[in-house]
């Protein structure tokens, strides 16, 4: 096993499969190795903590069983113990009764046993998307507080300072994300429905829909642009947008809000609800491609979406909620992490789309199960553009020194997604455990990571390898 960081260590970065860290904040050597060949350095960002970031947020107390009319809906069936995995008939009638067998097949023995534990609990929520990367520019968006998010432009020279993004509208703030294909456009899902930025630059202001009162921030020094509120897409109520998820094209932000899966046309400002009805939603994510679509309960279930007709198929694991998903570069394996495990599912997609068949293979994360001794759990992960690095959140650590810090794995599909251990990262700060990661999607010398850590720093980490 790859050592780890000693207590009252850091790290800085990856430099060929070598974590390089640092006791001293003087000591440049590490961040001096990165810089000679990426002709930057990436500061720490100081910020103060999302108050529910810092354990499992508790946003929704129960599983909602009512629609929005009050009446009593059919919850999702928890599947029994002796199911494991199975596919289910949806509304629509699509059934993937193929897969039942292959599940049987794939599935090993230690994954069967994990999805039959006993949930800890239904209440608890790891959505937490409180980071997010320009899929173009080295800009990071992440949340600093219970109402006000963050924009550092790492290209800017003359400033350090990160510019402040805080209105009236948003409050509770639960997720970030760039908007694709959207220039410089950023979304911000809380309470009552999802912000609209957009920076403005001196001669070219950002358009504002009408109705909506424009909050211009402080200009940069460097670029002169201003952040300005250009739209708000009102949920009904004033309850919480909990998760949030762009389609690949940057048209269709998808939003849950009070137990309604609510699909946005931005151009428009109007939403059109999918379904309603699905209480304890707890994830969202569209495919690289566009063609398909995961969205997950707490209860166990998660549905797969094609986006064509929209038919969907739900999949069900006995006693974890799926806390995490991550999608490979061409969208045809959906990793899935759950809770109460440090054991993965990789899905890979067999046919073409609109197609549902779908075979889902166990992945093993020996080193973890060591480190957690069976009885550990997957909080968070990320996995980068080339698809070879994989940072993974996890706890439920048997020894102390293991505790707060992120798993990196390099990963490989050839053609069934293998994965191995090649260290882990320390956060600054005694204590540190990571609220939030994040990838660049785009860095030709290998990938750049982001974690907010619950020490109150934003910190980037460049991992700079020779690709497979």
């Amino acid at each position: 096993m790859p050592g780890v960081p000693a207590p009252g260590e850091y790290t800085i970065c990856e430099i060929n499969r070598d974590l390089l860290t640092t006791k001293d904040d003087g000591d440049k050597t590490a961040q001096d190795s990165y810089s000679k060949i990426l002709g930057r350095v990436y500061p720490s960002i100081a910020f103060q903590p999302h108050p529910r970031a810092a354990g499992f947020r508790n946003c929704q107390n129960t599983v909602e069983n009512e629609s929005r009319d009050g009446n009593p809906v059919e919850a999702d069936r928890a599947p029994s113990t002796s199911e494991s995995i199975v596919t289910a008939q949806d509304e629509q009638g699509s059934f993937l009764s193929k897969q039942i067998n292959a599940v049987k097949k794939f599935t090993s023995a230690a994954l069967q046993s994990v999805f039959q534990k006993d949930s800890e609990s239904l209440t608890k929520e790891f959505c937490f998307q409180g980071v997010s990367w320009h899929e173009h520019k080295h800009w990071l968006a992440f949340i600093a507080g219970p109402d006000q998010v963050f924009v550092h432009d790492f290209e800017d020279t003359e400033s350090r300072d990160p510019a402040v993004l805080t209105s009236d509208l948003q409050k509770g703030v639960e997720a970030v994300e760039w908007r694709p294909n959207g220039g410089s456009t950023l979304s911000v899902a809380c309470r009552g429905g999802v912000a609209i930025w957009s920076a403005s630059y001196p001669g070219n202001l950002a358009p504002v829909r009408a109705g909506v009162v424009s909050i211009l921030g402080t200009p940069n020094r460097g670029t002169g642009a201003r952040w300005a509120l250009v739209d708000f897409l009102r949920a009904d109520g004033s309850v919480p947008v909990t998760a949030l998820s762009w389609s690949p094209c940057g048209r269709y932000p998808t939003s849950i809000h009070d137990s309604t899966f609510t699909i946005w046309d931005v151009a428009q400002g109007t939403g059109t609800p999918l379904r309603r009805g699905f209480g304890g939603i707890s994830l969202l994510k569209w495919s690289p491609t566009g063609d398909y679509f995961v969205s997950a309960n707490m209860n166990g279930v998660f549905h797969l979406w094609e986006t064509s007709k929209w038919m969907s198929a739900p999949w069900s694991s006995a006693g974890g909620s799926v806390v995490s998903v991550m999608w490979n570069p061409d969208g045809k394996v959906l990793l899935a992490g759950f809770n109460g495990t440090t054991s993965l599912a990789a899905l890979h997609f067999a046919g073409r789309p609109p197609s549902l068949d779908v075979h889902l293979l166990p992945l093993d994360l020996p080193d973890l199960e060591a480190i957690t001794g069976g009885h550990g759990t997957i909080e968070r992960m990320a996995w980068d553009g080339t698809g070879e690095r994989l940072a993974v959140a996890f706890g439920g650590v048997v020894d102390s020194v293991y505790d707060g810090l992120v798993a990196l794995f390099d990963t490989r599909q050839t053609p069934i997604v293998s994965m191995s251990l090649l260290g882990f990262i320390r956060g600054p700060g005694r204590g540190a455990k990571p609220l939030a990661l994040a990838f660049h999607e785009k860095l030709k010398q290998g990938a750049l990571l982001s974690v907010c850590w619950s020490t109150g720093v934003c910190c980037t980490y460049p991992l700079l390898f020779r690709g497979h």
